[in-house]
């Protein structure tokens, strides 16, 4: 298998710059909503890896083969936490439609999968304009961004964010973040 280089760091700070976040940055945990529309907040947040999907619901499949990627991966499951953000906010389908999709997602991806029905997470992370686009956001234990890419990821990236998640989750073992 061809070792794929790791993401380059300058890169990866002028992306959160233009979108808002820093690698310096405490994100904040904020209220979202269950599939049920029942309160809730970040699945694991501070205690895991975290590969967020915050995606407009038009749009949903955007990254699902980063998503198919890290679920197929050896990182253990019990190690890092990938979970979708529904922007309900953006989508022109109607809420109860999409909770249902929410749902057979949750299942097919055996994840938890939140709504974001006001933009209270992209406000506070300052993701920007989240319309037609997903957001995907690795945070790290210390709820720090790690990598931060608006749209789609293929190719080499894809395997580059299975690499990172799988070394911030080793980094975590052995007491950092």
């Amino acid at each position: 298998m061809r070792a794929v280089p790791p993401l380059n760091p300058l890169v990866l700070f002028a992306a959160c710059l233009l979108l808002g976040a820093t690698g310096d940055e405490v994100l904040p945990d904020v209220p979202l909503r269950t599939a049920e529309d029942a309160p809730t907040t970040l699945p694991s947040f501070g205690k895991l890896t975290l590969v967020v999907f915050y995606t407009d619901a038009d749009v949903a499949e955007m990254n699902d083969p980063l998503a198919d990627a890290l679920a197929a991966s050896a990182i253990p499951k019990t190690e890092f936490e990938g979970f979708g953000v529904v922007n309900l906010k953006d989508s022109k389908a109607p809420n109860f439609i999409i909770r249902a999709v929410m749902a057979a997602d949750a299942k097919k991806y055996d994840t938890v999968i939140v709504a974001d029905p006001d933009l209270a997470l992209a406000r506070a992370w300052r993701l920007g304009d989240c319309n037609e686009t997903s957001v995907v956001v690795v945070v790290g234990t210390d709820k720090k961004v790690k990598y931060l890419k608006k749209g789609p990821v293929r190719g080499a990236e894809i395997a580059a964010v299975v690499s990172l998640v799988s070394n911030l989750v080793a980094q975590s073992a052995d007491g950092g973040s």
